[in-house]
């Protein structure tokens, strides 16, 4: 990304320029924000063109024809002015690096990571051929890499087959080393969907091996080795080369479909371990994340002019707080407890407490909660129509260490389903049943093929820690189960039962990496802190390396000095790790380890007479920071993915409802995991009808928005469903006070 230059628009339509993207042939793509908040990429056309004859009718049909496609892994057009000055269209931003980019900087990838490509890219063609177009230039730099999957871009060139200008005879379009024969060859009514399959092909090949299979060189020697030569046997992977031959056969007609082509990859995928745990190498991901992270901190690291005062060297510049956002209050840390029994709600809802039963899975077990009746409530007349059951397991740590988290998620699904239940005209019901892991991966990935084998179970809510996750993710995904989390700071893989990739995991919670978002935005914009101290705590592992490279980078783009120290997973010497901070004369702190690691480090940092910014993650957000370190807890800030709903007005109501079904505060991740329940129960209405296949409820949980008490759920492209659940709380006087979303907890 590059800053905005002299004579660059501020807006576009109704999108906020922030930078530039890149510029090519057609003209200028910015990085552009929505009045709503979301991220897009703005591509405007040059005047060159859009004063040729023709063109803004041909720009408007292309508009329309770009509207019609619809897949998950093709970037979708958000809106377009063809009639505008400068004609303009956006898409969704996708911050990973394209294909070419990828490869050309971290090499090759794995035949796994191969196959999971060739199957999405495969079905997002199909969603283009299902819309009567070809692409055209299906090449490395038009494929964009997320987490979840690869991302098709740039229709500037596709075409309805039955022919514009550019599909007739005699024009060559698209990039020499990935046309098909008969794109080399200008025979423009032969261009159809075979010869996006021949592009695919050379993709594939080039993925993983990094050898373009036609050759490099001039374009007209490409060409001609395209239409005449057989490809480089070096370009075709042992494993892949017999279906790769195939693809780049000379004839159109002798080249697979991408329905038979999805179904030779989803075979060979068997065993192959990219689907289930990533299907991108680690460089690239940490890549992908840096760049998330850095469009979401754009506007808080502009540089800024430096005072004298902080300027000099003898001179501390310790930040302090400024106003808080206009929802922030006081409240002192809390846990969800079991309910009493008089507190039982109606039907399909769920109770901690004797009535547990343990189902055996062989060596673990899983509790499982049944529903009772609330005296003097009624259950549905049996002389009324009766409403379809779906059933939902509540996978999550009831018993272990995150049995607090674990149980405020719980309780918060069950209100939901209660006060859903009881919504008249609601074409359904839900059935919440609970199973506990107690934190024990084995347990938990008993439990995952349990609850898979059980037909019933139609989506799960869970599960609560990123370890149980790991040891479920490929047992859910295989068997294509809708998975909605709120506490689980990965992403998933699906793979369905008809060998097409179905994203079977809505994450909720940010991922852990880009809590520097909050960080960054909160000591560049509320305490202009100049000196940062930032502690990479390895008993975290990549999410304490993760925030330290993400942070030091953005800070030391808007102008601050930045002093990283990495310290052992073992005992920390706090007293003179304090000294250090005083050393590097640091006006704020970051660190990323846990409570108890936390709390020795403020009490240090307070006997050392340290008076900054102190920053911290909600991995220390717990009632023993405060208990063990006491008055060195206040004025720590903490970037938390949970909101406090008793401090927002949006979540009175549910606070109201929670306080009175189980005598307690909401607990962390209580009304993150009742929006969540919510969320399934719009996912799983159909158009008042009731969805009742797993496959086809994962396949709705990108499309669906729902506006929730925390914030609204939607999916936006390369961000997921996370983008803004990023929030601030802060320690005054002993207790956790919310500051509010963070954007809003930043500014000063």
């Amino acid at each position: 990304m590059e800053p905005l230059r002299t004579g660059d628009p501020s807006r576009i339509g109704r999108y906020r320029l922030l930078r530039r993207l890149g510029a090519g042939g057609m003209g200028v793509v910015f990085l552009a924000r929505a009045p709503g908040g979301a991220i897009a990429a703005v591509k405007t056309v040059r005047s060159s063109y859009a004063e040729e004859h023709g063109f803004r009718a041909r720009f408007r049909r292309e508009v329309e024809t770009a509207r019609q496609v619809s897949s998950h892994w093709v970037v979708p057009l958000l809106d377009a002015d063809a009639d505008a000055e400068t004609p303009w269209l956006a898409t969704s931003y996708v911050p990973g690096p394209s294909l070419s980019e990828a490869v050309h900087t971290f090499g090759p990838l794995s035949l796994a990571s191969v196959r999971v490509l060739g199957l999405r890219l495969a079905e997002a063609l199909e969603a283009v051929h299902g819309a009567g177009l070809v692409h055209r230039d299906v090449k490395p730099a038009n494929i964009l890499l997320a987490p979840d999957g690869p991302r098709l871009i740039d229709f500037g060139i596709a075409r309805a087959p039955e022919g514009t200008a550019l599909t007739s005879s005699g024009v060559v379009v698209g990039s020499p080393g990935f046309l098909s024969p008969e794109q080399a060859q200008a025979r423009g009514g032969e261009i159809g969907p075979p010869s996006d399959v021949f592009s695919l092909g050379c993709v594939l090949a080039f993925a993983a091996t990094g050898v373009r299979p036609f050759g490099e060189g001039s374009p007209a020697g490409v060409l001609l080795r395209t239409i005449y030569e057989e490809p480089d046997p070096g370009s075709l992977p042992e494993g892949l080369a017999p279906l790769l031959r195939a693809c780049l056969h000379k004839e159109p007609g002798g080249r697979p479909s991408l329905a038979r082509l999805r179904e030779a990859l989803a075979e060979d995928s068997v065993g192959d371990s990219a689907g289930a745990s990533g299907w991108l190498p680690a460089p690239v991901t940490r890549l992908i994340n840096d760049r998330s992270a850095a469009v979401l901190t754009i506007g808080a690291i502009e540089p800024t002019q430096v005072s004298a005062s902080a300027a000099s060297d003898t001179v501390d510049t310790a930040g302090k707080a400024g106003n808080a956002s206009p929802e922030a209050v006081t409240m002192t840390a809390v846990t969800a407890t079991r309910p009493m029994d008089g507190a039982i709600g109606r039907r399909g809802f769920l109770r901690l407490g004797s009535t547990a039963g343990l189902l055996a899975a062989g060596g673990g077990g899983a509790w499982w909660w049944n529903s009772r009746t609330k005296p003097g409530t009624s259950t549905p007349s049996a002389k009324g129509p009766q409403r379809p059951q779906l059933v939902v397991a509540f996978h999550g740590d009831l018993t272990g260490a995150h049995k607090e988290s674990g149980k405020a998620q719980l309780n918060g699904a069950q209100l939901a389903v209660e006060q859903l239940n009881r919504r008249k005209g609601q074409p359904f019901s839900l059935k919440l049943r609970a199973y506990d892991d107690g934190g024990d991966t084995r347990r938990a990935g008993e439990l995952a093929t349990r609850l898979t084998q059980d037909a019933e179970v139609l989506a799960v809510l869970g599960p609560t820690t990123d370890a149980c996750f790991r040891a479920t993710e490929k047992t859910y995904a295989v068997a294509s189960m809708p998975i909605v989390s709120v506490s689980v700071s990965m992403v998933s893989q699906g793979l369905s039962t008809d060998s097409k990739f179905i994203p079977n995991h809505a994450a909720l919670h940010v991922t852990d990496g880009l809590l520097a978002a909050p960080c960054v935005r909160y000591l560049s914009d509320h305490v202009d802190a100049r000196r940062v101290f930032l502690v990479d705590d390895r008993a975290q592992g990549d999410f304490a390396w993760s925030l330290c490279d993400q942070s030091q980078r953005a800070l030391r783009q808007g102008g601050r000095q930045v002093t990283v120290k990495q310290v052992a997973a073992g005992k920390i010497g706090y007293p003179s790790l304090a000294a250090e901070v005083k050393a590097a004369r640091a006006d704020a702190v970051v660190f990323t380890g846990d409570a108890a690691r936390a709390a020795g480090f403020a009490s240090a940092l307070a006997a050392a007479g340290f008076t900054g910014t102190r920053m911290a993650t909600e991995r220390a957000l717990e009632p023993r920071f405060l208990a063990s370190a006491g008055a060195a807890t206040n004025g720590w800030v903490f970037a938390t993915g949970f909101t406090d709903p008793t401090a927002r007005a949006s979540g009175r109501a549910f606070t109201a409802a929670y306080r009175s079904r189980f005598h307690t505060d909401p607990g962390w991740y209580a009304a993150e995991a009742y929006d969540a329940a919510m969320f399934l129960a719009k996912v799983c209405d159909q158009d008042g009808t009731a969805a009742r296949e797993r496959i086809a409820i994962a396949r709705r949980m990108s499309d669906i928005t729902y506006a929730g008490i925390t914030r609204t759920i939607k999916y936006d492209t390369g961000f997921g469903y996370s983008r803004e659940a990023m929030y601030e709380f802060e320690v005054v006087k002993g207790a956790f006070h919310y500051l509010g979303q963070y954007r809003d907890a930043a500014v000063s």
